[in-house]
């Protein structure tokens, strides 16, 4: 199998440098032998993982989590179903976040209907909002 510098696998898995770094301090990627002038080396399975990392990310996986479904996915004793669990507690998440997203966009509205912009400053009634006491 052939080996890859931290330059070559950025650019085989689509990231910059820092974030191979990152990943690797995070210890979701393993850290690789070196070679003897002390260049990291990393195994070519090591593109597929940044990818699958990055990927998760796209899809809201925080890196502890996506730590967990790599664990898993090495685990003799995870099924498929195991990872179904994860994504449907990821799928709760998101919705979670669109409902709070929703809200603050109905809020947001809310207070830009009251406000024609041309009180004062100090009778905005959006900043007057967000400085009560009761909200």
């Amino acid at each position: 199998m052939k080996s890859l510098t931290i330059g070559r696998l950025a650019k085989q898995a689509g990231v910059n440098l820092e974030t191979v770094r990152f990943y690797e301090r995070r210890g979701l990627l393993p850290r690789p032998p070196r070679s003897e002038s002390g260049y990291r080396m990393f195994p070519a399975d090591a593109a597929r993982r940044l990818r699958f990392i990055r990927r998760a990310q796209e899809l809201g996986f925080s890196l502890t989590e996506i730590g967990e479904l790599l664990s898993l996915r090495v685990s003799r004793r995870t099924t498929s179903a195991d990872i179904r669990t994860r994504a449907e507690a990821k799928i709760a998440d998101v919705e979670a976040k669109i409902n709070s997203l929703e809200s603050m966009k109905k809020t947001l509205r809310k207070l830009t209907r009251v406000c024609d912009g041309c009180a004062p400053l100090a009778k905005c009634p959006i900043l007057e909002s967000l400085d009560r006491e009761d909200a």
